[in-house]
């Protein structure tokens, strides 16, 4: 049996790709929404870190950046060690939409998993971004 590979959501903002960017690349913007503190090397190579109050951490590397319309990275798989050489690829797309922007995430690479871990992973990061999307569009509407 073939599990999914991909996550996908779309969201409709009412802010300007400049602004998603910011919230989506930045430290501070990060740290607002996805985390509660966050570094953040922007360039391609480069690595972020995101901490939260529980004593969670979560670090990606930066893959794909072209402002303000594509910003991707990779990531350890949620219930997989960190030493685990796979990875998942987020991506997030922003496009323009009237005054606003929708915004696309992209998650892939969950095919590679064995049965165990795809339904761990695949089921807490398509919950996650529910999660973590409506957390985005908080802090940008906080913003205005």
């Amino acid at each position: 049996m073939a599990f999914p590979d991909r996550i996908e959501r779309t969201m409709e903002l009412s802010h300007s790709p400049e602004r998603v960017w910011q919230a989506l690349t930045t430290a501070e913007g990060l740290g607002s929404w996805f985390g509660n503190d966050a570094t953040i090397d922007l360039r391609v190579g480069g690595q972020a870190t995101m901490t939260w109050t529980s004593g969670d951490k979560a670090t990606f590397t930066v893959e794909r950046l072209e402002p303000p319309h594509v910003f991707g990275y990779t990531w350890n798989i949620n219930g997989l060690p960190a030493e685990d050489p796979r990875r998942t690829y987020v991506e997030f797309t922003l496009e323009p939409a009237g005054a606003g922007t929708t915004l696309t995430v992209v998650e892939s690479g969950f095919a590679q998993l064995p049965d165990d871990a795809h339904v761990k992973a695949f089921g807490g990061n398509s919950d996650g971004w529910k999660h973590e999307l409506g957390e985005l569009a908080a802090y940008l509407d906080g913003l205005s």
